[in-house]
């Protein structure tokens, strides 16, 4: 299967439109205006402070106020607006113009205020003229929502300014003629193992009916609040009848065990849920450690008597593992970041071929969107927003390539 690409997309909004503060349900917020600009819970303070010539945090918490400026970020000339953005436990200053959203400073507000708790999240108050829920910076971790009928649904990570502890989950709606994607929704979740709201992302969103009752199934990747100094990421699953296609929802999870027997796994992330005549098949990425991962497939009678089919583990630098029906047969899909390249396999993940499709930087996930009688790769970038200071976490571009006729 040959593509060509045919465009990319980057919708970048630090405050979702039409959002407010009482819709905060996690800890991503955010507040716009054109000087200085607050968001308070009780006697916790974080504000976002710009003089004209700098700008800088201040944290008020404990009774105790503290001062926090980048030496080498803060400076900034004719700012026209200025943002301050909580994704997670990181609270950071953004100034707008000329030119794009910059990050000028960030603190992580970890061991000073609890905000996973849903009772300071409640309380949350602001003095700028725009706040609500946090946005996004790029867009990856894409993949094709299941189960949705005439139309067509895509899931992404909401890329935060850092690393991937300040992302989420969203929903949008795409457009396969023109390529338009219109925001639906933000999903964050609740652990079965420890309180609060986390933003964890890399999910697969599946439309259920029938025997598995009509609602959804939501898979997700525990990334919301990974830590570099002490690595782990595990798969969860969220049931649900809400309405996923608008709005912002919590949901409450539990643990999706995954066999990786003989694998050395020290994690798991990318699930990809298909229901088949005679129970589930999931696709999912194993690590051997962080970061050395490859794609691996699983199957059984229900999700939680799964056995291990395969894995492509002589691979080190693959994920987004997918499943589709290619010629009446079911495949899985993955992405080679070091090969550069969309390899495929059979069931027992053996090598049967790959897409021939241009490789965008970082590891694009190969999701297929039907497209009449072609198929729409959509993919992403490692385009990073957001300056220097927010580093690595914030891209990507939507990328998207269609296919054509082989010769």
């Amino acid at each position: 299967m040959i593509f060509e690409r045919v465009g990319r997309r980057r919708p970048v909004e630090l405050v979702v439109p039409g959002s407010s503060l009482a819709e905060v349900v996690a800890p991503y917020a955010a507040a716009v205006g054109p000087a200085s600009v607050t968001l308070a819970s009780g006697p916790d303070e974080l504000v976002g402070r710009y003089d004209g010539d700098a700008a800088w945090l201040e944290v008020t918490s404990g009774g105790r106020t503290t001062r926090h400026r980048s030496r080498r970020y803060a400076r900034v000339d004719g700012a026209r607006e200025v943002g301050l953005a909580l994704t997670g436990t990181h609270a950071t200053v953004l100034t707008r113009g000329p030119g794009p959203w910059i990050a000028r400073g960030r603190v992580d507000l970890r061991d000073r205020i609890d905000t996973r708790s849903s009772a300071w999240l409640a309380r949350l108050e602001t003095d700028a003229p725009v706040a609500g829920r946090f946005g996004q910076l790029g867009l990856r971790d894409v993949r094709l929502v299941s189960g949705v009928a005439d139309r067509v649904v895509l899931s992404a990570t909401s890329a935060g300014p850092g690393f991937f502890d300040t992302a989420h989950t969203s929903l949008w709606e795409l457009d396969p003629a023109t390529l338009a994607v219109t925001h639906l929704s933000d999903l964050f979740f609740r652990r079965p193992d420890r309180a609060g709201a986390y933003g964890d992302h890399a999910v697969h969103v599946l439309r259920t009916s029938g025997g598995d009752g009509d609602g959804w199934l939501v898979a997700t990747s525990t990334w919301g609040d990974f830590d570099p100094r002490a690595p782990r990421v595990g798969v969860t699953l969220a049931r649900t009848t809400a309405d996923l296609l608008s709005g912002v929802h919590l949901l409450d999870t539990e643990p999706l065990p995954l066999p990786v027997d003989g694998l050395r796994s020290v994690g798991v992330w990318d699930p990809h849920l298909v229901r088949v005549d005679d129970g589930w098949l999931v696709g999912f990425v194993s690590a051997t450690r962080f970061f050395r991962f490859h794609p691996a497939l699983a199957g059984g009678p229900s999700l939680d008597r799964l056995s291990l089919l395969g894995a492509a583990s002589d691979l080190t630098q693959t994920e987004g593992t997918t499943l589709a029906m290619l010629d009446g047969q079911w495949r899985v899909l993955a992405s080679d970041g070091r090969a550069r390249r969309y390899p495929v396999f059979d069931l027992s993940m053996a090598p049967a071929g790959e897409l021939r499709a241009p490789y965008p930087s970082n590891i694009p996930w190969p999701t297929l969107v039907p497209d009449g009688d072609r198929w729409l790769l959509v993919g992403f970038n490692g385009r990073r927003s957001g300056g220097n200071l927010a580093g690595y976490g914030t891209h990507g571009d939507l990328v998207f390539a269609r296919s054509v006729p082989e010769d």
